[in-house]
């Protein structure tokens, strides 16, 4: 199947973006592109059989949600990860068990048993 949208989140420092979002949310890692420097510029990690990329630039924007199946554990492994939670773990009306974060940069991100 191809693809045509891809969650993106921009970041001050990818690398470290990169490291937290693994620790965090259990990400693997597809690809990472570096710059003449040396540094992170790019990056695409895997969530099951989707893609999220990273890139420089500016944090901010309306977050991105991504399902799982045991939300309680990714919360309780984000947060141990220093993830800080601006929604606690909620039933949503629509049958949805989700929570939100920030992670250290500023992006939003939603987790959630929802798979649209």
């Amino acid at each position: 199947m191809s693809r045509t949208v891809y969650a993106q989140a921009r970041y001050h420092d990818c690398q470290a973006a990169l490291d937290f979002l693994i620790a965090a949310f259990g990400f693997g890692v597809r690809e990472v592109s570096t710059n003449d420097e040396g540094a992170v510029d790019h990056v695409e990690l895997l969530v099951g059989d989707d893609i999220v990329m990273l890139g420089r630039g500016r944090p901010g924007g309306p977050g991105i949600y991504i399902a799982t199946d045991d939300v309680d554990a990714h919360h309780d492994r984000a947060k141990a990860a220093g993830a800080t939670v601006t929604m606690d773990l909620v039933d949503q009306p629509y049958g949805s068990r989700e929570y939100a974060c920030t992670d250290p940069q500023g992006n939003t991100w939603y987790f959630g048993t929802y798979r649209p």
